[in-house]
Parts: structure tokens; sequence; C-alpha cells
């Protein structure tokens, strides 16, 4: 039997470098306002569909505070949009929702701090352009809601895909298992912003800030010692109990869980059989996960060996096509193999299970998780948190693509950061024009952010 011909990395960025005739780079700087009679509001609805009722007024009015929150609770908006721009025809492992509130900084396995993507709700196969352009739009819809001019939210983008192309050319240069095994390290930002005092300052106090971020340490602030022992502090309307239904639940959760030790390796099945589940609670999280069904498990392996995990709901991806069958049998393993795919390390309890018609993939609850303060940055710290961030999503797509066909395509010129900063500042006025019409939209009634007090409910399991 034959083996296949073995295609050489020069060939594969000349393959790369050959696409700009289909896409010149300066091609990718394009967006055409869309047509104001496309209802943004019946889009938004369809992607709230079959959420928790009574939370979807939350998740509204957490948007609703600037064009930077809707623009993060709005993905669909854009996933919609991009499927209809051109593309180089180059294909990754997407994120799907890249903006830069979803990198942060998480245990590896090794417990070392290392920062990558965090968030993996919406990854789906799509053109590696799709994250870089999320991202763009969303440095400079950050950059406006800061304040910042408008000097330094072009900056912000640019860099960030100044940043992506150079350090996939980088990572193109390397063994396949080299480019596989990267990651950023907090070390590793360390090193590069040494001359950097506020981004440096700012590390430190992360780093500090991440040996707290453990389950033993948030025992104190989310449960409390009782008769029937630990259990999950209710703080409505964000971690709240339905005591009505534990029978129901208990049931639920001993099949759920046995669903997802089967999706963990052996050896973590076994971890995990330390730990008995002492109580659950909903808990509310982010912008554009509010109203879907999650919460918070505690487990216990002794009176001071505590486990959070969390539980949350896997949904069809808004890269995904909404009509037809989705192509993946079960969202939640969506998520997981997104998430190995694309992080350099992962969770050791990352794994996924179904209860009734939900899908859920299950994760550590703050293990060493840290995010940036975004509403604290000064101009100078948003520009390099955006170099950061194109590191970060040059190493995800390099290990879940084809680096030398992307850098062949992007070049060593700064053509490519110029078009993205272009096409980025225009996503921006668009997502602001969206705003102004879902405001008008809470304004007339179409759309509550007032929580109907017992409506809709109803427990996840």
């Amino acid at each position: 039997m034959e083996s296949a011909a073995v295609s050489s990395k020069i060939e594969r960025r000349k393959r790369g470098k050959a696409l700009r005739e289909k896409l010149p780079r300066t091609s990718q700087s394009e967006w055409k306002p869309r047509s104001k009679s496309q209802d943004i509001i019946k889009l938004l609805e369809g992607s709230d569909a079959d959420r928790i009722p009574a939370l979807i007024p939350v998740k509204y009015q957490r948007m609703a505070v600037s064009p930077f929150t809707f623009f993060r609770g709005a993905a669909i908006l854009q996933a919609r949009d991009l499927a209809n721009a051109s593309v180089s025809g180059i294909m990754v492992q997407a994120c799907g929702d890249c903006h830069l509130a979803n990198f942060g900084g998480f245990a590896s396995p090794e417990r070392v701090l290392v920062f990558d993507i965090n968030d993996f709700d919406e990854t789906f196969p799509g053109p590696w352009e799709w994250d870089i352009k999320r991202l763009g739009a969303s440095l400079i819809l950050a950059a406006r809601d800061r304040g910042f001019s408008k000097t330094v939210a072009h900056q912000a983008a640019r860099e960030a895909a100044a940043s992506y192309r150079e350090r996939m050319s980088e990572f193109a240069e390397m063994k396949v298992l080299d480019a596989w095994y990267a990651r950023i390290s907090i070390d590793d930002l360390k090193d590069h912003f040494r001359n950097n005092q506020d981004v440096s300052a700012r590390l430190s106090r992360k780093q500090k800030q991440a040996r707290s971020q453990n389950s033993e340490a948030v025992v104190p602030k989310l449960t409390a010692a009782g008769n029937g022992g630990r259990k999950i502090k209710d703080n409505p309307p964000v971690i709240y109990h339905f005591e009505e239904y534990a029978e129901n639940v208990e049931k639920g959760h001993a099949k759920f869980i046995e669903q997802y030790k089967k999706s963990l390796a052996p050896e973590k099945r076994q971890l995990l059989g330390c730990y008995q589940l002492q109580d659950s609670a909903i808990k509310v999280v982010g912008v554009g996960s509010v109203g879907t069904r999650c919460f918070l498990a505690l487990l216990l392996a002794d009176e001071n060996d505590p486990l959070f995990l969390q539980v949350k709901e896997a949904r069809r991806s808004v890269l995904e096509s909404p009509r037809g069958k989705s192509r993946y049998v079960h969202q939640g393993l969506r998520v997981v193999e997104g998430q190995r795919l694309m992080q350099g390390v992962s969770d050791i309890f990352l794994g996924w299970a179904r209860s009734k018609e939900h899908d859920f993939y299950i994760r550590q609850f703050r293990d060493m998780k840290v995010s940036v303060e975004i509403d604290t940055f000064r101009p100078t710290t948003l520009v390099a948190y955006a170099t950061v961030c194109g590191w970060a999503l040059a190493r995800a797509h390099a290990k879940a693509g084809d680096a030398a066909m992307i850098s062949g395509y992007l070049g060593s010129t700064d053509q490519f950061d110029s078009a993205l900063a272009q096409y980025a500042e225009a996503y921006a006025d668009q997502a602001e024009r969206d705003f102004e019409t879902f405001q008008k939209a809470i304004r007339s009634g179409r759309l509550s952010t007032e929580p109907e007090k017992g409506a809709g409910l109803e427990f996840l399991l």
C-alpha cells in the first residue's frame, strides 16, 4: 500500500499565499451595513428559545448596560453576518465567541497558571477569520466603553491582528508535536512584559489571586454547614435551590453523574469516585449564557476536602446553520471536543452528560481561574492585552488547523493587520446601531428586563 505524499510547510505556505487571489487581504476589511429591514430582535428571541423563561429578562438586563455587553450577549448576530462574508477557505476549529472577555488564566493539570481561551460554548469548525474578526470588534467596543481615543481603539485591533499573524508564522515553523504541546504560562507573560510595569504588576496580582481560586478557598463563601451537612448558600437571583423538586433532583443526579463518569478517562473516573455529591444549585453566569441551565455541584471526599463542579447546558452553536439536524448528536460532546482541540491544556474533570432533552458539559469551578478587569484598563493595558489575545488565538488555531497555510495567506507585511482594524471599526459601528435597536425594543415593551417572579423556574433536571 502506497503512503500519501507529505506536503511540506513550504508547499502549504504557497497554497495559503495563492488564496490571496481568491480573497485579497485588503478585502478582509469589508463590512457592508446590513439592511435595516432585518429584524435582529426576532433573531435574538429565536436564539433565546428554550432558555429558562424567568431568566431571559436578566440576560437582557445585563446586555443593556452598554454596546460592549450587548455585543457579548448577542453572538448570534455576528455569527449570521460572518456566515455571509467572504473567506479565504482555510478551516480551523473556531471558538465561535472569541471576544476579549473570553480569555483568561486557569490551572493546568500540573497546577501551573496558564493563559488561554476559556469559553467554548459556541465552538464549531469554521474559517479562521471568524474568530479574529470577533476579537477585533470586541476590542474596539471595549476601547469605546472605556472612553479611549479612536487611535487607541484602532491600535488595539491592529496589534491583535499583528500578534496573531506573527505568532502564526512562528507556530507554522514548529514541529507538529511542539505546536500541539505549546502553551502560554504566567512566566511566559511575565517575560514578555518584563519592561511594562503596569502589566507586570497586574500579572503578579493575578498570580496571587489565582492561588486562592480553588474549591477549598470558596467553600466558606459559597456554602454553610447545617444539620443536613454542608450546603450551597442561596443568593438569588444568582444562586438558588428548588427544594420542591428535591426527590426528582436526587434521582436525576444519580443517573446524570453515571453518564458524566463514562465521558472521563478511566483514571479520572476513579478520581471522581473519591467524592460524593452533597448539594447542587442553579448558578446564573456571564452575559450570553444567562437563561441556560447551569448549576454548581458541591462534592466532598471529606469534610475539609471539597470539589466544586460547574454543570453548564450546551446548546446548538451559533456558528452552525439553524436549519436541519445538528451534525453533533450531543452538544456537550461538541464543546468538550472543541475545547480539548483548541486549548493548550484542559481541565482534568472536563466531560459531558445528558439530562432529559438537555445536553451539558462539566468542568471544575474556579480552578485557579482569573480574568482581567477591563474596566480598570489604561489605554496601554488594552493594547498589551490585545497582543496576548492574538497570541493565544494563533496558538489555538495552529493546534486546530493548518498554521502554514494560514501564515502563507497572512504573509509578513501588515496588510492584514490594517484590514482587520478597519473591519473591526466598521463592525463595532454596526454593533452600536444594533444596540440602539435593542434599547428601543426594551423601551417599547417588546423585550423585558424585569424578571417575572415564579415564572418558568423549572429545575433543569
